[in-house]
């Protein structure tokens, strides 16, 4: 993690996240949610970039680690925003997320992460409701 070691105010360190969402049969959109796993904070599926992989691609990767969600990420983030995160020995680390759309296809029934995390479908002004981060909860009033 020397992302994180190097991580200031004015350069923080990247992270990436899916926004899973799915249509409902009535049009409203849902987004899936998962906890964290020091908090139990509802937040979306995140990580730190991969080598190699493009950003969306690494969104993806997380959002089917983390949520067992599997669908299509698209390449254009939403937006961004930014959070501190809180490291095992106390200290703050600040940090900036890209957002990238995923419609998700289907939920798998076993994942790598579902003893850490539990997932949950919410509405977008519920999500919004939910989170934290101000940035994020823009975004997700944006598309409510």
């Amino acid at each position: 993690m020397p992302a994180l070691r190097k991580a200031t105010k004015s350069d923080p360190a990247r992270q990436i996240a899916a926004l899973p969402i799915k249509v409902k049969e009535d049009g409203t959109l849902q987004v899936l949610m998962v906890t964290s796993r020091g908090t139990l904070r509802w937040v979306m599926p995140m990580g730190w970039t991969m080598d190699g992989k493009k950003p969306w691609r690494a969104a993806e990767i997380e959002a089917l680690e983390e949520a067992g969600a599997v669908g299509f990420v698209g390449t254009d983030p939403l937006g961004k925003y930014r959070y501190t995160k809180i490291l095992d020995d106390g200290h703050g680390v600040p940090v900036r997320v890209k957002l990238y759309p995923m419609v998700v296809e289907r939920l798998q029934k076993r994942w790598k992460e579902r003893r850490d995390r539990k997932r949950r479908w919410f509405s977008l002004a519920n999500a919004a409701k939910r989170v934290d981060e101000p940035e994020l909860q823009a975004i997700l009033e944006r598309l409510a």
